[in-house]
């Protein structure tokens, strides 16, 4: 068989979840097929089952493919905790803080580790999905670039180009990037597919034929935009979540407000809340009153004390304290739980310059940040109840609460270890929370209850948020992709898989 390497036109062009769905095509055809990306850029990341480290987009890509996550399939992942700078995570472990400069200055190191990744990976599965980065034609960093065009090489990949039709000079994207690229790479790019197309996609069709003609290079689809599709983003808050919108909560919904911070983390925490239809969640960046929201979210954050200086500067402070008097339900995601505490401490200077913060003070908690990382799958109940919860963790803080405090989530497992400890926090009222578990929400029960406590009246939807949005996004791409040609070039005979 041969790999297949997703490379983009741009930024945000929808690179992951093309590698998604064509994860689940082949997966569907029986293939034992497995995602990869070089590097990623992304304070989402995720946990996989041995308790190493990797980006969220390529453990969704993985359970699409029905393989284990594994660190190989994201074995450089850069995450930004300054403006210039990022956390380097290397198979799986941190490595080293970077500044742009030094990370770029020499990317042999992180080149030949991702290569030894893929190698690995090469040699347990059938057929590889690989991932680019970014624009694949970025000429001044083009030999420094070892994820798109050296990554496909290595793996001796077909390259697929996804260009974004939405935002416009699709025609421009396409040849553009074929035009400026060497030769031996555009003879790699086997074929083409236009994202994000809205209305009657076959009044494209003369555009897709002229495109064909302009570069000699097939169309494969058209990708009608699907924005009901529930598959998480890769490294920002989806396009279509609101921001800072003008209009207050629609008063037949539940109203969650999330803050967005600066370097906001693991939002896709948020997700399963932002799909129910029972729920406007607002990402509010701009201090405002929250008298409209029934619920608010400080979510994980990659500089926790740097943005809890950025919130008391913006003057979020006054209006988190007028709506937790106001009997609002307040929740900490992590860096967000650390927040609500009283004092976040960072002695090594983890995330910045060492020191000391004073946190919000509405929970009984106090933070301090370690070099080492806390990195595991964890499981367990709401404390006092039988309400089962799992997510992962991933924090470099280690948090206490005061004796004779109540924790939020009593834990069982750990990385599938017996444990018999707590984790986070909850005021005595109820009505203010933290835990560090990512995906919190995930469970129906778990967001069944926090919706009702929100609204008595709340009742879970049925239908679609059931189905298995793996197949909805197969379906949805199988529907406007050429399959044959699309197995053709992976050198796969269909019906025979």
């Amino acid at each position: 068989m041969t790999n297949i390497a997703i490379l983009g036109t741009a930024s945000d062009v929808g690179k992951s979840i093309v590698a998604t769905a064509l994860c689940r095509i082949f997966s569907n055809a029986g293939i034992d097929v497995a995602p990869y990306k070089a590097q990623n850029m992304s304070n989402n990341s995720g946990v996989t089952p041995d308790g190493f480290e990797m980006g969220r987009a390529q453990i969704v890509q993985a359970i699409a493919a029905r393989v284990a996550p594994h660190a190989d399939m994201n074995p450089v992942l850069l995450k930004p905790n300054t403006d210039t700078g990022a956390q380097v995570v290397l198979q799986g472990r941190v490595c080293a803080d970077k500044s742009a400069r030094e990370y770029f200055g020499d990317t042999r190191r992180w080149a030949e580790a991702a290569f030894e990744s893929l190698d690995r990976l090469m040699a347990r599965h059938e057929l590889i999905v690989l991932e680019g980065a970014g624009s694949c034609a970025e000429m001044n960093l083009y030999q420094r670039d070892f994820v798109n065009f050296k990554s496909a090489r290595r793996a001796g990949a077909a390259v697929i180009l996804v260009a974004d039709i939405d935002r416009g000079g699709v025609f421009a994207q396409v040849a553009g990037t074929l035009a400026v690229i060497p030769p031996e790479d555009r003879a790699l790019v086997k074929g083409v597919v236009i994202n994000r197309f809205r209305g009657d996609k076959s009044l494209f069709e003369d555009g897709r034929k002229m495109l064909e003609s302009m570069t000699g290079v097939p169309v494969l689809g058209v990708i009608p935009w699907a924005k009901a599709l529930a598959i998480d983003a890769e490294d920002a808050v989806p396009l279509g979540s609101v921001v800072d919108p003008k209009q207050e909560p629609s008063a037949d919904k539940i109203g969650v407000a999330a803050i967005y911070f600066p370097h906001i983390s693991n939002f896709t925490d948020l997700a399963p809340l932002e799909r129910d239809p029972s729920v406007e969640l607002h990402y509010l960046h701009r201090p405002k009153s929250l008298d409209a929201y029934r619920a608010l979210i400080l979510p994980g954050s990659k500089n926790v004390r740097g943005d809890l200086a950025w919130l008391e500067r913006m003057g979020w402070r006054k209006e988190i304290e007028a709506f937790r008097r106001r009997g609002g339900v307040i929740v900490g995601l992590c860096g967000g739980y650390q927040m609500l505490g009283a004092s976040i401490a960072d002695p090594h200077g983890v995330e910045g310059a060492p020191g000391q913060s004073a946190g919000l003070g509405m929970l009984p908690a106090t933070t301090v940040l370690e070099r080492d990382k806390v990195l595991c799958n964890s499981v367990g109940t709401l404390a006092g109840s039988a309400c089962a919860v799992g997510g992962y963790e991933i924090h470099m803080g280690r948090t206490e609460i005061e004796p004779g405090a109540s924790p939020l989530i009593a834990v069982n497992e750990r990385n599938g270890v017996v444990s018999g400890d707590f984790d986070g926090a909850k005021s005595e009222d109820g009505r203010v929370m933290g835990t560090y578990f990512h995906g919190f929400f995930d469970q129906p029960a778990v967001r069944a209850w926090f919706l009702r406590l929100l609204d008595d009246q709340y009742k879970a939807p049925e239908g679609a948020l059931a189905a298995d949005p793996f197949e909805q996004l197969a379906a949805h791409f199988s529907e406007n992709l050429d399959l044959d040609a699309l197995f053709a070039i992976a050198g796969i005979e269909r019906g025979i898989a």
